[in-house]
């Protein structure tokens, strides 16, 4: 649906503002605002109602609402003075009272009924789910196929950073033999998925396929098997399949995408890519380009929720690895960070998983950081990164149990994940404070094959070898790990951050393997 009121139109499904030809940046919250008001024109909608749709539900300040109620304002040249789009009614709530004309756009399936201009690419990766195609000859399992479609696209518009076409738009192709560079350009997306479904003898077989439009280039392709039991949760199984197969390979196509741009070409959104890929490196030298590129980002967008909790990242991870010349300052900027990410949207996933890690790190409010990590999974189950910070959240608030289930959960969720070490990690450490040694070093070996030079799985091994008895091998890894990481000690990483928290048993093995206190 598209909005019309003066000079603006504001498009729901592409999730845009627009001022003439001119588009308005805006944040999700505070799109998510405006489109609620504008929804709900006809009446007056209260503070409670606002918070509970917007917030969901949670404790939001006066000052909080007014503050998101003016950006809202400055987004569609409206003020606190004026008025005009957005009324303030007092003791009783707030009113869009623009004049509001609305227009249905429907793409057409037949590429000769093209309008002339079609859709600009937004400024981030965007995908359109095409319905899957029945091929079990049967009439009745077409709601199969059509469920599967709305399902996936559900799933992926849980993602922030990505644009989804609507269903309504990308059905109008249903049963149309259709050009893919057409699509890609008719509905203003990069990437297609295509899928087909086809059930005999008590199974189903869907086959998917991810497209970069323009191109034609395949991304990724799969097939999934299974037995016909329950429908729905058999809709669900493949869901989260085909979504977390799909998720990571656009985030890396984006990114080669990016490094491949001109440097006076790139936006925002590709700084952070770049920021991302430097990050995921973690050496001293990558950090400093992580954030030199995430700086860059931020003072082109100010409001650019995601590239202030990556930046927090970088800091903390800085203080984490030893590599700040000071470390208070780099903590107080991790904090700093992660406070302004909250401020700016506090309603997307990777934002709120990032701000809990680096308060379960560098903060040290169990209450507050589970809150965050749980609402993070609540918004976006289907995220692997929602997932993994979550783990570590409830393993330094020491609940190791649910800190393995979220681990597992994870890498379940991304199986090929470059960063799965750091899961396993974690996992290892856990398997520790549940004193099941046996099963720490089988995840601390995995870690270590995955990359040699990181040196939490050396810690995991060292101290689980110690706790069995097993002093050579503890000596070994106790020496690989110093190699990596020639300056650690007991002290010092007790000191570094809040991980050491409810790791008794952890410490002690390092004792007992030999590590310089």
């Amino acid at each position: 649906m598209r909005y019309l009121f003066e000079e603006y139109a504001f498009d729901t499904d592409r999730r845009e503002l627009h001022r003439g030809t001119d588009a308005v940046s805006i944040t999700p919250q505070v799109f998510d605002l405006l489109d609620y008001l504008i929804r709900n024109r006809e009446r007056v909608v209260s503070k409670d109602e606002l918070i509970k749709a917007i917030w969901s539900g949670r404790s939001v300040s006066d000052a909080a609402l007014t503050t998101r109620l003016n950006a809202v304002r400055g987004a569609i040249g409206d003020s606190g003075e004026e008025q005009r789009f957005v009324k303030t009614l007092p003791r009783k709530g707030f009113r869009f009272v623009g004049q509001v004309r609305e227009a249905r756009e429907v793409a057409s399936p037949n590429p000769g009924d093209a309008p002339e201009s079609a859709p600009a690419l937004p400024d981030r990766p965007s995908i359109a789910v095409l319905p899957f195609t029945n091929m079990s000859g049967d009439p009745e399992q077409e709601y199969f196929a059509d469920g599967m479609v709305e399902e996936i696209t559900t799933a992926l518009s849980r993602f922030r950073w990505l644009f989804v076409i609507a269903r309504n738009s990308s059905f109008t192709f249903k049963g149309k033999a259709v050009d893919l560079k057409e699509v890609g350009r008719r509905l203003g997306v990069r990437y297609v998925l295509q899928g087909a479904v086809r059930k005999a003898s008590g199974k189903v077989r869907i086959t998917s396929q991810l497209i970069e439009a323009a191109t034609g280039a395949h991304i990724w392709a799969d097939r999934f098997e299974r037995d016909m039991t329950d429908i729905f949760a058999l809709q669900d199984e493949v869901t989260l399949a085909v979504v977390s197969a799909i998720q990571p390979k656009l985030f890396q196509a984006e990114i080669a995408l990016a490094t491949r741009r001109r440097p006076e070409d790139l936006t925002a959104y590709d700084l952070y890519l770049q920021a991302v890929q430097q990050a995921d490196r973690s050496s001293r030298e990558s950090l400093v380009e992580a954030l030199r590129l995430v700086q860059r980002a931020l003072e082109l967008d100010p409001g650019f929720a995601a590239a202030a909790a990556l930046a927090g990242a970088c800091h903390m991870e800085n203080v984490l690895r030893s590599y700040a010349t000071d470390p208070q300052f780099e903590r107080k900027e991790a904090v700093r960070l992660m406070r302004l990410a909250l401020s700016l949207d506090d309603h997307d996933p990777n934002t709120l998983a990032t701000a809990a890690l680096i308060t379960a790190l560098l903060v040290g409010d169990f209450e507050t950081e589970i809150e965050l990590a749980d609402r993070a999974v609540a918004l976006n189950s289907n995220s692997s990164h929602t997932w993994n910070c979550r783990s570590w959240v409830y393993k330094i608030a020491g609940q190791p149990e649910e800190a393995i289930r979220s681990f597992e959960r994870a890498m379940r969720m991304s199986p090929v994940d470059p960063q799965q070490f750091t899961a396993l990690t974690g996992m290892g450490y856990a398997f520790i404070e549940l004193r099941r040694f046996d099963e720490a070093i089988v995840a601390g070996k995995k870690a270590l094959r995955q990359n040699p030079s990181y040196p939490g799985p050396y810690r995991c091994l060292a101290s689980a070898f110690a706790h069995l008895g097993r002093d050579a091998e503890a000596r070994e890894a106790a020496a690989g790990m110093l190699e990596v990481d020639p300056a650690f000690t007991i002290s010092a990483w007790i000191a570094r951050s809040r991980l050491p928290i409810n790791a008794k048993l952890m410490i002690e093995g390092f004792r007992k393997a030999g590590l310089p206190e």
